[in-house]
């Protein structure tokens, strides 16, 4: 290696100016060609994309060598770099992350369809060389973004309850960066869906809306556990009707009347998903979005990470049940004239108001609990610990993120004005404001059962 680090080059990387790598035969004979994506792994390592069973393929599997030209869109230097050749993956973070960067660069150029990842092969690199013999004057360097950080991360510090923090974080997303559509999704592990919890910038919350495991850049994020990053958009990657009625028609995903539309821009042009990850279990994904091209870099998505990475290390401090109740001021619930039909499918644990469809999975099953406890005893107050331990609930392994259901249960419960409310009176403490003429109905089947 020469004197030039790799991550100097992380913009000439961008795919902004197309790249060029060179082999050769077994005789020595050049073969130059065009390459859609060089790809920053690590110090040592890049990743080249591989599409075609060319004559560039067989002389790298021949060789095992290749010079390849990187070209920064800003100053104009090109850079050369002697490679070797490692492996090709065809799976992982790595692999995942240049499929979806290279979606977004074929659906830009009018290649979508076309443009087909079979594998990211892996180099090491040798020697990284100056090979411009004239280039632009840079920009004054702009070291902002450790500044931005830090601020950031100091006030979020300051927060006292899951929910606070996460309308902060969107709140210092939007102040500090200048990202004005994000959103926080929580994870479900083992139904391996994502559920949002906060969002800010949309016309509608979409609290309650989920994205599967593999599902766009959010989902594929949270199975890779790794930031995926598109500067422009494609079809392949864009969630809403389109995305949700192909997984329908392949059977991925059931045709239920159960669904909270995803809150997303209508034309989104770059996307940005990062994982937050406690001590390496998932715990959600923070996803931003604009209708901006190339809105998020390398430098963004580092500084972002950041961000996840401390929203992971607060939210696993801010679960924890202290007992220590405020005062409850009992306010009355207003009767309706009707009585109020609430409705479960433990199938699915879907809730239903009437028959109109509230939430379901684990939040759904806390709230009919809380309402059968309610009609049975009359009691309000209930606590977090108590749910944690409840094995009725048969609550994940790992239940750190019960608080952000809680947050999604009443959110869900206020947005659509119903009868039902839930409010804190401390922490790790709760009121169920709750009718009298309140009649539970256990479905036997499916929500969608239930419906034919």
């Amino acid at each position: 290696m020469t004197d030039i680090p790799l991550e100097s080059l992380r913009r000439s990387m961008e795919g902004i100016v197309a790249a060029f790598l060179a082999t050769c035969d077994a005789d020595g004979v050049p073969n130059v060609s065009m390459i859609s994506q060089v790809h920053y792994v690590d110090s040592q390592h890049v990743a080249l994309s591989y599409q075609f069973f060319n004559k560039t393929r067989r002389n790298v599997l021949l060789t095992r060598m290749a010079t390849v030209l990187v070209t920064d869109p800003v100053t104009l230097a090109v850079h050369r770099l002697d490679l070797d050749y490692e492996e090709t993956r065809t799976g992982g973070p790595v692999f995942e992350v240049m499929k979806a960067k290279l979606a977004g660069i074929a659906s830009h150029h009018g290649m979508e369809g076309v443009f087909r990842l079979l594998g990211a092969d892996i180099y090491k690199v040798r020697s990284v060389e100056a090979a411009s013999y004239w280039k632009l004057l840079p920009a004054p360097a702009e070291h902002y973004l450790l500044a931005v950080v830090r601020r950031c991360m100091g006030e979020l510090d300051g927060c006292e309850d899951l929910e606070s923090l996460l309308e902060l974080s969107l709140e210092c997303l939007e102040r500090h960066f200048g990202i004005h559509h994000a959103m926080i999704l929580m994870a479900e592990t083992d139904a391996q869906r994502l559920y949002t919890v906060a969002s800010r910038g949309y016309d509608s919350s979409g609290v309650g809306s989920e994205v599967m495991f593999g599902e766009g850049v959010i989902g594929v994020a949270a199975r890779e556990r790794t930031p995926i990053r598109i500067g422009h958009m494609t079809m392949e990657y864009r969630y809403g009707a389109t995305l949700r009625d192909t997984a329908r028609k392949t059977g991925i995903v059931a045709s239920l009347p159960d669904e909270i539309p995803f809150p997303g821009l209508k034309n989104p042009r770059s996307q940005i998903a990062l994982p937050i990850v406690l001590k390496g279990k998932l715990l959600g994904v923070l996803f931003a979005e604009s209708e901006e091209t190339m809105r998020f870099g390398y430098d963004e998505e580092d500084a972002l990470m950041l961000v996840a990475q401390h929203l992971g290390t607060l939210f696993g401090l801010l679960q924890q049940d202290l007992e220590t109740a405020e005062p409850i001021v009992e306010t009355a619930c207003p009767e309706p004239h009707d009585v109020v039909t609430v409705r479960y499918h433990p199938h699915d644990q879907s809730v239903f108001i009437g028959h109109d469809y509230l939430i379901k999975g684990v939040a759904g099953t806390i709230l009919w609990k809380l309402l059968t406890e309610f009609q049975e005893t009359g009691r309000t107050e209930f606590t977090t610990r108590e749910l944690r331990v409840d094995p009725s609930l048969r609550l994940p392994e790992y239940s750190e993120n019960l608080d952000a259901r809680l947050i999604l249960l009443r959110k869900r419960l206020d947005e659509r004005q119903a009868c039902l409310r839930l409010e804190k009176c401390g922490r790790g403490r709760f009121l169920l404001r709750a009718p009298r003429s309140i009649r539970l109905e256990k479905v036997s089947g499916s929500a969608a059962d239930a419906a034919q």
